[in-house]
């Protein structure tokens, strides 16, 4: 296995986009033409190492890992369409981190920025900090969003999380904005926090479940009958297994209720008790 190290020298003046700087893309390569690889800095066309510099470290076994080293607010699309190997951010990153991922893991230490996860469609992303708004959602002009693999927010997300998602599993340890799981078409959400208003607007199908505070629930949901003790065992104990606010849910009774009966209905909404 190749590591590669990129320290960031200074904080660029404009957004920079990394969308082509991937573990897989500099694997072969030496220290001297990644830094002649080019990328975006605003308009202009820039070699990476103008912003970062690089070393190689050789490792025993697994996959080759890219290492980015300080605050990359700036940055924008780190690990965009990423399919293998393993990005790590010691820092804080930009807008669309794991945007488009099929595979490997990425994981930021920090905060990353607007739509992060977005069009998601395998591997693991974890941000062990804050994230923006339309995390987990859809590119903008796009139908579909996060459509499979598993995202973990530690911090609070912004409003729009989850915005057509359609597979996946996604969870914030913390509190979310407005519009959580709006317009849902499959796949899992679970909120540690609270969460603010219209909770699953427009959601046809999917599950999203509240292990901390209980949402406002619109009235176009209605209370489920039907007994779903098995279901939730299976469900809770995928859950938990990531630990925090979600340990502990095996062992809580739930309340759930169906909707958006405006839509198409069939998603459900778990309130843990």
């Amino acid at each position: 296995m190749s590591r590669v190290r990129l320290a960031l020298r200074q904080s660029p003046p404009l957004r920079v986009d990394l969308r082509a700087i991937t573990p897989t893309a500099l694997a072969d390569l030496a220290p001297a033409q990644i830094e002649q690889l080019a990328v975006t800095h605003g308009t202009q066309t820039l070699p990476l190492g103008e912003f970062f510099a690089v070393a190689r470290e050789t490792t025993d076994g697994g996959d080759d890992e890219l290492v980015f080293d300080g605050d990359l607010t700036r940055f924008d699309r780190i690990g965009w369409q990423l399919a293998a190997g393993s990005i790590l951010v010691q820092g804080s990153a930009g807008d669309y981190v794991g945007a488009c991922m099929t595979g490997g893991a990425l994981r930021v230490q920090g905060d990353a920025g607007l739509l992060a996860a977005c069009e998601m469609a395998g591997g693991m992303l974890a941000v062990d900090g804050d994230v923006g708004d339309h995390a987990a959602s859809t590119l903008p002009g796009s139908m579909d969003g996060m459509r499979g693999g598993t995202f973990i927010v530690r911090g609070r997300a912004g409003d729009r999380f989850g915005d057509r998602m359609r597979r996946g599993t996604a969870l914030v340890f913390g509190d979310v904005g407005d519009f959580p799981a709006s317009r849902l078409v499959a796949g899992t959400i679970a909120i540690g926090g609270s969460c603010g208003a219209h909770v699953g607007y427009g959601m046809r199908r999917g599950s999203v479940i509240f292990a901390g505070a209980a949402p406002r629930i619109a009235p176009t949901f209605v209370p489920a009958q039907a007994d779903a003790a098995v279901a939730w065992q299976l469900l809770a104990r995928a859950i938990a297994r990531h630990g925090g606010p979600f340990a502990g849910l095996p062992a809580r009774r739930i309340v759930r209720h169906l909707g958006d009966l405006s839509s198409d209905g069939r998603g459900e909404l778990i309130v843990a008790v």
